[in-house]
């Protein structure tokens, strides 16, 4: 049953088992200073499949060295987590596209909460963590 993950040992469990992850909102190698691209590098250079979803670069067809999709729902095969860069007023426009790509987990990274937006990816069936950087706590329970 899906839930909304808050305790330490839920996040662990998530981030033990990450192995294919999409990025939404994403950005190049040209924000290399920002974290919706130093996080997602770090996770690749852990051994994590990093599948790139950016809102803006629409000219960009390669981040990370991997192909660019435009929509989670595009990406061939199986997510285990959708990490979300976006602001929380924004994650609504994107729901009905999270919840086709049936990804295990979708997570907010720190500073993004949208409640609404999670019940009904919970009621959708996948896991949600709010709030969370995922690089911290990879560091931590990776």
């Amino acid at each position: 049953m899906a839930r909304l993950i808050e305790d330490e040992a839920g996040i662990e469990a998530v981030v033990k088992s990450l192995k294919r992850i999409a990025v939404l909102g994403i950005k190049t190698e040209k924000q290399g200073g920002q974290p919706a691209f130093s996080v997602p590098a770090y996770l690749q250079s852990q051994g994590i499949e990093v599948v790139p979803v950016p809102v803006y670069y629409p000219e960009v067809t390669e981040i990370l060295g991997q192909r660019v999709y435009r929509t989670v729902s595009a990406i061939p095969g199986a997510i285990d987590l959708v990490d979300v860069f976006r602001r929380p007023q924004d994650i609504d426009q994107h729901v009905d596209d999270l919840i086709a790509s049936k990804p295990r987990v979708v997570w907010f990274q720190l500073g993004i909460r949208n409640d609404a937006a999670a019940q009904r990816l919970v009621d959708a069936g996948i896991d949600v963590v709010q709030d969370r950087c995922l690089l911290v706590d990879h560091r931590r329970y990776g």
